[in-house]
């Protein structure tokens, strides 16, 4: 039996306030195929599921051509977003999200991964302007998984890192996050800074919810002391 220990952190919403970007993108996009936008709630509400599918949520009779054509709409909108702005480092980590990694990476039996609606090349812009790709052991995309809450990425995490599920926690701010983290035999921990409000998060099947990133270490002990 291992003891190693694997946490998984989501991005948007948990590691880094992209929400503003978001939005933004979704706006231009929907703008240009001349779609009526939805709300900044309900486009906050699909962030963590793939693209296609978080269109597909927002716009249930859209065409599957149309989603198609809005997903493209949105990547290309993102990526001027990031020329305009000065990259994916104008979205801002959380308070304390570096601090809680650093420590954490420092433990040996400790390894960190990501699991996250983005595609790799969106990912790895954000890895790249916040200096942060090197906590990661396993980084799980959009790519190459099911949409969220789907297990997959989970599941290939575990593989990658030679963990097991009872040994490790996916941490996220949508109940998405936390249905995946259920599914694949993970605790989990919803942080309430993101775009998922508590109730959703507890409904999903959190084991734990945090305030701030000051918390989370903690919470983590809390549930490995319990395993």
């Amino acid at each position: 039996m291992s003891d190693l220990k694997l946490v998984v952190f989501d991005v948007d919403g948990t590691l880094i306030d992209s929400q503003d970007f978001i939005v933004e993108a979704m706006s231009r996009a929907f703008a240009e195929m001349g779609v009526t936008l939805p709300t900044r709630k309900e486009i906050l509400s699909i962030v963590g599921l793939s693209l296609h599918d978080a269109i597909a949520t927002l716009v249930p009779d859209m065409a599957e051509h149309e989603v198609a054509r809005a997903a493209e709409g949105y990547k290309d909108m993102f990526i001027k977003l990031r020329a305009e702005k000065g990259g994916e480092a104008a979205a801002p980590m959380y308070p304390g999200a570096r601090k809680a990694l650093e420590e954490l990476h420092a433990r040996d039996e400790v390894l960190l991964g990501v699991a996250t609606g983005k595609a790799k090349r969106g990912l790895d812009h954000a890895y790249h302007a916040h200096d942060i790709g090197h906590f990661f052991l396993t980084s799980q995309t959009a790519d190459n998984h099911p949409s969220k809450p789907h297990p997959s990425m989970l599941q290939t995490a575990l593989a990658e890192t030679g963990a097991e599920a009872h040994q490790a926690v996916m941490i996220g701010d949508t109940s998405f996050d936390i249905e995946m983290g259920v599914a694949a035999g993970f605790r989990t921990i919803g942080v309430t800074w993101g775009y998922h409000d508590t109730d959703k998060l507890i409904s999903a099947g959190a084991d734990l919810l945090v305030e701030t990133y000051d918390a989370l270490v903690p919470a983590l002990e809390r549930i490995w002391g319990t395993t």
